[in-house]
């Protein structure tokens, strides 16, 4: 087991187990009907109380010092909302020609999300890179994402692009960045317990993605993901997403150094600038859409996923050998 894990080390994260688990029980047993209904409130009231444990444990004082060092998180925010966004909206337009029009979308979605925090602070660590910064920049990025995603998603995808009304933009505000604001007032109270509970919050943020693939990929397997889907199809998909992610870092490594980052600041706008956030797009996409395209919108992300945690960790151990 320990080999297999050495060969696959993506492997070790319980997040993908997560996933698997929801989409795979989406598969075999749907939510529907009142079901349905339930499944969907549970989802938003837990990511009402994700974003409030979030706005707990992100400390003030991080943001501020990230936005100090403007040098690096002015390039990093345009490069994560900026280039993304157009590489999203490039592929979304390759994929309409061959996949359905809400997968299509999903990559202009994809494109408009925040980087991960976890994943990139703990491959921008393994590749020998400037933690720290990587910290702070990716807590910032991800407040930024819980204001500008859902706009830029809207302005990107045109008026079409989901339910993005008032009603939508009253939701996110209800449901993401409320909750986070208050997180940030009762903050001094908290921060210590959540600090000696990581690992309990680190399954409160795994078992409210859960329950949101769940309901959106449940959507999307009563309006016929299977009949939609050819093997080709996925075939299709998997190498888009693919070339998204590799150009991605290609472009991250490159303004890395135009920008004249030393190589420490330089790992860390790579893992942060081309990583996306499940943890913020499943809790988005399941806001912004109803279950019956969700799941659609979702499926390039959780490949996204997947693949930018399979080649992080080769990439990261390469670095740290060239160091």
């Amino acid at each position: 087991m320990s080999r297999f894990l050495q060969i696959f080390p993506f492997l070790r994260d319980p997040m993908i187990a997560v996933l698997v688990i929801a989409t795979a029980l989406a598969l075999v047993l749907p939510a529907a009907g009142e079901a349905r209904s339930v499944s969907t409130t549970v989802s938003n009231v837990g990511i009402f109380v994700l974003f409030l444990v979030n706005g707990m444990r992100i400390r003030r004082s991080e943001i501020a010092k990230g936005l100090a060092n403007w040098r690096y998180f002015g390039p990093l925010m345009l490069f994560v909302f900026g280039a993304m966004m157009l590489l999203g909206l490039g592929f979304g337009w390759l994929a309409g020609g061959v996949l359905p029009p809400l997968v299509a979308l999903g990559f202009v979605f994809l494109g408009c999300l925040p980087s991960t925090v976890q994943s990139a602070t703990s491959y921008t660590s393994l590749a020998g890179g400037n933690v720290a910064l990587s910290v702070v920049g990716a807590a910032l990025i991800n407040i930024a994402g819980v204001l500008i995603s859902a706009p830029l998603f809207a302005l990107a995808g045109g008026v079409g692009a989901g339910d993005i009304g008032l009603e939508a933009i009253g939701r996110i505000f209800v449901i993401l960045v409320l909750p986070f604001a208050i997180g940030q007032v009762v903050q001094d109270r908290f921060i210590d317990h959540l600090s000696a509970h990581k690992a309990t919050a680190a399954w409160l943020d795994r078992a409210v993605i859960g329950i949101a693939v769940y309901v959106a990929f449940s959507g999307a397997v009563e309006q016929g993901l299977g009949r939609m889907f050819a093997p080709l199809d996925w075939a299709a998909l998997v190498a888009l997403v693919l070339a998204m992610l590799g150009l991605a870092l290609g472009a991250a490594w490159s303004v890395g150094a135009l920008l004249g980052l030393a190589r420490a600041d330089r790992i860390a706008f790579l893992f942060a600038g081309s990583q996306k956030s499940v943890a913020i797009g499943a809790p988005l996409a399941a806001i912004l859409f109803p279950p019956a395209s969700a799941g659609f919108v979702i499926a390039p992300l959780l490949l996204y996923h997947l693949a930018q945690l399979v080649l992080a960790a080769p990439l990261a151990m390469r670095l740290a050998k060239n160091a």
